[in-house]
């Protein structure tokens, strides 16, 4: 089977891509499977860099520099070149945020009929966007903290109403996010008015959307969920890192951060928290993979926090790690589970009436 491997993009979460590549590039059988990496620079420049020999590539080669001058130009050698060759083939699609992880190149991928790993065009789209994630929970009867939506027209149309709405929410301490970006970029921890103001000025510079969450005094729980019609849950895993809040730096950089899988928690709360993380999965018609976040209060109660469709796949990740603790799944092996549930969406697609692939 051929497989395309696309990384980098365009998002603010290239580096965190450029890993996740790395280490899946590692764990792939060359000896199973053709593998060809491709790599789409800050720009949105495709490049090729051709079937990965049997030996890997270091990560240092993971960043050519393409000849081409503009995104349109450079796929359409890709698309000559690469997605054109005669065989079964599936893609994997590590691009993080906007321009990868929002349905983009989902749909890119849809209009070539090429199977790909992780959720489609629709679930990709609605998972990315924190606002939508948070309508659609709501609606499945999944409990959540309190928010607001802000969007840059209100803000600069009426700043003095915004802050006057957030304050008489009870929205302090909280959390000020960007609605379509993930690794906790451009998020800040608010726990008073003049913070709060900075922080959606903050985050108004990475998106014109904005979640406002009132602060849940507890620890965050995650939880892997995996598969098309039937999804299954891992067992919760929580990160021990000791800091308030658990900003892109503690994530990625922070030498003392720890697993605890599975995290010790109540066993009902637990059951919850499982049951909870595919509720969501299905709310937000997801396929393939996604990571479910909560909250387990101080209160004793569970709450959704989000959900990332293309969690990270680094040396790292949580996501992996829930998978190889609960059932002694492995991470190359993993990759070809997903592979699986991808050609199996591929072909649950083709076996519908009318269907043109």
């Amino acid at each position: 089977m051929m497989i395309y491997v696309l990384y980098g993009g365009q998002s603010p979460e290239h580096e965190v891509s450029l890993k996740t590549a790395a280490t899946v590039l590692k764990a792939l059988n060359t000896q199973k499977h053709e593998v060809y990496p491709i790599y789409i620079s800050r720009e949105g420049v495709w490049t090729s860099l051709g079937k990965m020999p049997v030996e890997g590539l270091s990560a240092a080669n993971l960043t050519p520099v393409s000849r081409h001058a503009n995104a349109a130009s450079s796929l359409g050698e890709v698309l000559a070149t690469e997605f054109s060759l005669v065989g079964e083939k599936v893609a994997l699609p590590l691009l993080h945020g906007a321009n990868g992880e929002d349905g983009t190149v989902q749909g890119l991928l849809e209009l070539l009929a090429i199977p790909y790993v992780g959720n489609g065009v629709l679930s990709a789209a609605m998972t990315l966007d924190k606002d939508v994630t948070h309508r659609l929970a709501g609606l499945a009867g999944i409990r959540q903290t309190a928010y607001e939506i802000v969007t840059r027209r209100q803000w600069e149309e009426d700043r003095a109403g915004i802050m006057s709405r957030l304050e008489k929410r009870g929205l302090l301490p909280g959390y000020v996010k960007p609605a379509t970006l993930g690794s906790s970029i451009g998020i800040s921890r608010c726990e008073d008015r003049d913070a709060l103001e900075a922080g959606i000025e903050e985050a108004l510079r990475h998106d014109a959307k904005l979640v406002i969450e009132r602060e849940v005094l507890g620890r965050e729980i995650q939880v892997a969920v995996m598969g098309n019609d039937q999804p299954q849950a891992s067992l919760p895993g929580e990160f021990l890192h000791g800091v308030k809040f658990f900003d892109f730096h503690a994530k990625y950089a922070n030498p003392k951060l720890q697993m605890s899988i599975p995290a010790e928690i109540p066993p009902a709360a637990a059951k919850e928290i499982r049951e909870s993380a595919i509720r969501a999965y299905e709310a937000l018609c997801c396929s393939g993979l996604a990571r479910v976040d909560f909250f387990f209060g101080d209160d004793g109660l569970i709450y959704l926090n989000e959900i990332n469709a293309l969690p990270g796949f680094t040396g790292t990740s949580m996501y992996p790690v829930m998978w190889e603790r609960t059932d002694g799944t492995t991470y190359a092996a993993l990759i070809e589970k997903l592979i699986d549930y991808a050609l199996e969406r591929k072909r649950a697609q083709a076996s519908l009436n009318g269907s043109i692939r």
